[in-house]
């Protein structure tokens, strides 16, 4: 890997020198959709040259991942389930969402996991592997990741700065009248606990956060140019999900909501003219050399839904490269269409 990339893979976040975006490269295309049926992706580019992958399958039953050379090729990859729900009991149903990391020289996945018994009862929970070889495992449970209080938490992912590192997720509120999810961040002091209390980072509150469910979800870290940036999913999981972010200095308390700046409007959209709908649940990955940053999310290819969103299987994972603005902020454009 270049000297000029610095992939925080362990820790959930890309982080890149400013004197990289002088330099001049071709802006990948990639062939979208890249996983049919697949929603949530989380890729992270390792120091051996391997793109690792992981994301929600439709069944919501188990845990997969897939490695290729490049993201082009993470569609034809084999899939190797690592993890299957239990059978009773805690994980024993809507497995969401799991993150891969790669932290201290252990691999861990954060994941989401309801009840058998009270599918609604979701909490956040981490697996844990030794091994080089993550497709392979073994792979052992760690139990609850605990976040300071029992209320529907989901989207758990870690990244590491100025060596902190941090938890961020979502979690409804302690308040038990508040019908909305937020967005919280915590010290850790292992990959499996936090040492401090949660701060809320974010909530819905605007109206494009709040159709049809008030939704501040599913963080992802980007750090560049001497700054912060943290995207979430907002709305419901139909045409109407976007992306929001927040933004705070790179040197700055990020346990001080008073650090963090949130636009007040979505920074990825549907397009109707590409045919690209509800994008959103991102993480970030590079190209090989690091020259480029990717956004990697899902979407759906048509608008109008049977039934309820979640059922529906469509949540294919595209990529896109991401352009930088003089000011130093990401532009994320609009969603691309698909290719095939």
């Amino acid at each position: 890997m270049p000297a000029v990339f610095f992939v925080c893979a362990a820790a959930g976040a890309t982080v890149l020198p400013a004197t990289a975006l002088a330099q001049a490269t071709p802006v990948p295309a990639f062939d979208n959709p890249l996983v049919k049926q697949r929603a949530d992706p989380h890729v992270t580019l390792q120091p051996d040259g391997w793109y690792y992958y992981t994301a929600t399958v439709p069944e919501y039953d188990r845990i997969e991942v897939r490695r290729a050379r490049s993201l082009d090729a993470l569609g034809a990859a084999e899939a190797h389930t690592v993890w299957r729900k239990h059978a009773q009991g805690e994980m024993g149903a809507h497995i969401w969402a799991p993150e891969m990391h790669k932290i201290d020289g252990k691999w861990f996945i954060y994941f989401t996991a309801g009840r058998a018994d009270k599918i609604w009862e979701i909490r956040l929970y981490v697996l844990e592997c030794e091994s080089d070889d993550p497709l392979r495992g073994p792979w052992k449970e760690r139990g609850q990741l605990k976040t300071g209080w029992e209320s529907f938490a989901l989207d758990a992912t870690t990244f590491a700065l100025d060596g902190r590192r941090y938890l961020l997720w979502t979690q409804r509120p302690k308040e038990g009248d508040k019908k909305q999810t937020d967005i919280y961040i915590a010290p850790m002091d292992t990959p499996l606990s936090i040492s401090g209390p949660a701060v809320l980072l974010t909530e819905p509150e605007y109206d494009w956060e709040k159709v049809r469910h008030a939704v501040n979800e599913a963080p992802a870290v980007l750090v560049k140019n001497g700054r912060v940036f943290l995207t979430y999913s907002a709305s419901a999981t139909d045409a109407n999900y976007a992306l929001g972010m927040l933004t705070a200095p790179a040197g700055a308390n990020l346990l001080d909501r008073k650090s963090w700046t949130k636009s007040a409007q979505p920074v990825f959209a549907s397009s109707a003219a590409n045919s690209q709908y509800g994008p959103g649940h991102n993480s970030f990955t590079t190209t090989p050399d690091g020259k480029t940053d990717i956004l990697v999310y899902h979407a759906r290819n048509y608008r109008d839904i049977a039934g309820d969103p979640l059922r529906n299987p469509d949540r294919h994972t595209r990529a896109q490269a991401i352009a930088w603005r003089a000011d130093g902020t990401p532009d994320f454009g609009v969603p691309v269409p698909d290719k095939k």
